[in-house]
């Protein structure tokens, strides 16, 4: 079954999902370690690997480190096209639909293009959205992009609607790395509604509280970075709170 396949049949199974952000640039090899044993002890559902800019070179060190701990899939979330590595089991091959970027839109993905043919990556076609989360973001300035208001949920739900119908796979909705705020329960609420494919929701999101709020409210995978980083911990008391919904 491919990573895709397992999201789509979770889902469809009212399953809520959890995936562990990682840059390779903030996290060393012992908290990597540490990280990955207590993904694996408590039933994560997948790995991200990426960051808005990478300069260490660890990409694949990295993802060595969480592949020999368990069996959980790695995925490219990557800041750019030169975020690669066979290594990793899938892509999300990201079109930021929240912004008008061509770059970001299309043409980034044509140079990646031949290089994601050739390569035995398993490529998810993803809607990314950027959210407003009460400050400026990493990714918000490395795209060159402006994120959606947080309270136009309107332009959320039409913005999701038309990445389906562009035949996009799954909905990224992400409020950034190290957002004040996270996406609104009703803005999660309203998108799923209007949407068939897996509702993916990253940003802000710091207790077990805030990720069963938002797993509630319609998302189907939530994907935690920062707040892992400094507690890793924090995997455990998550992954129960999602399970017990």
């Amino acid at each position: 079954m491919t990573v895709l396949e397992t999201i789509r049949k979770k889902t469809s199974e009212g399953l809520k999902q959890l995936a562990i952000l990682i840059d390779p640039d903030k996290t060393d090899d012992r908290r990597l370690e540490q990280i990955a044993e207590m993904a694996a002890a408590s039933g994560v559902d997948y790995f991200f690997v990426g960051g808005s800019l990478l300069i260490n070179n660890r990409m694949d060190e990295c993802i060595r480190i969480l592949k020999q701990t368990g069996n959980i899939p790695v995925i490219l979330f990557p800041g750019n096209t030169l975020q690669m590595s066979w290594k990793a089991d899938a892509i999300l091959f990201l079109s930021l639909i929240s912004g008008r970027n061509a770059e970001m839109l299309i043409g980034r993905h044509v140079v990646a293009a031949p290089y994601l043919k050739l390569s035995p990556l398993e490529v998810i076609p993803t809607g990314y959205m950027l959210i407003e989360s009460g400050r400026p973001t990493a990714v918000s300035y490395m795209s060159n992009s402006d994120p959606i208001p947080s309270d136009k949920d309107d332009i959320a739900m039409c913005t999701a609607m038309a990445g389906e119908m562009l035949g996009l796979q799954l909905i990224f909705m992400d409020a950034g790395s190290g957002a004040l705020n996270p996406v609104s329960q009703q803005m999660i609420s309203q998108v799923k509604q209007s949407i068939g494919v897996p509702l993916v929701l990253g940003g802000g999101i710091r207790t077990p509280e805030s990720a069963a709020a938002a797993a509630a409210a319609g998302a189907d995978l939530l994907v935690i970075g920062n707040a892992v980083e400094k507690d890793p911990y924090l995997i455990q008391s998550i992954s129960r709170a999602l399970k017990n919904l």
